[in-house]
């Protein structure tokens, strides 16, 4: 893919697992005068390496975009519907129009240009590193600013994934606003709510 013309633009997301928040996809354009050394699969860098080469890429990509779909659109829709449709969003948000895209994973969004979808393509593919880079701290940052509003679930320390801890705190706790409940975790303590909640739970 890497020998076809005009511009490529590499999209990833972040945050499938996770049983709460939204989805994160970011849409990434690099430019070839400026190249950034160390892209690789997010989940394989350091959270300080990831940090770093996220500033990097917004500073020296030809265009990105970070967009999301909700936790109402993903209990709507079904998580991957809405990956797809955040992914739609990233895309659409770029100030400048790529010529075709490269997609990690093995399923493309419907888009008005010329889509791939390539395996394990966040550590083939430079663009969808960094699009997975930007898609993974932009989350991994929003959970933090949820964990200062809800501080009874951890969210800084596991970032909604679904621990033993997590699992705990939505026993004790109770389900509040930001929990996806079509996911069946959240869906069974819905059905066996604890015999007390906190105000804004429920």
């Amino acid at each position: 893919m890497g020998s076809s013309p005009g511009l490529l633009c590499g999209v990833d997301e972040a945050g499938r697992g996770p049983l709460c928040g939204p989805v994160v996809a970011a849409a990434v354009i690099l430019d070839p005068a400026r190249p950034i050394s160390g892209l690789a699969d997010s989940k394989k860098l350091s959270e300080k390496r990831r940090d770093a080469l996220a500033l990097e890429i917004r500073e020296k990509a030809l265009a990105w975009c970070i967009a999301e779909a909700s936790v109402e659109e993903i209990d709507r829709l079904n998580i991957l519907h809405a990956s797809m449709l955040a992914m739609q969003r990233a895309v659409a948000g770029l100030q400048r129009v790529p010529d075709r895209v490269a997609v990690d994973g093995n399923r493309c969004p419907h888009l008005p240009m010329p889509c791939e979808a390539i395996v394990k393509g966040d550590a083939l593919v430079p663009e969808i590193s960094a699009a997975s880079i930007l898609a993974k701290t932009a989350r991994d940052a929003l959970l933090v600013s949820l964990d200062k509003q809800y501080p009874q679930y951890g969210l800084a320390a596991h970032k909604g994934y679904p621990t033993q801890a997590h699992l705990a705190a939505l026993k004790a706790h109770g389900v509040c606003a930001i929990y996806r409940r079509s996911f069946a975790p959240v869906h069974a303590i819905l059905a066996n709510p604890p015999l007390w909640t906190d105000e804004d739970c429920l």
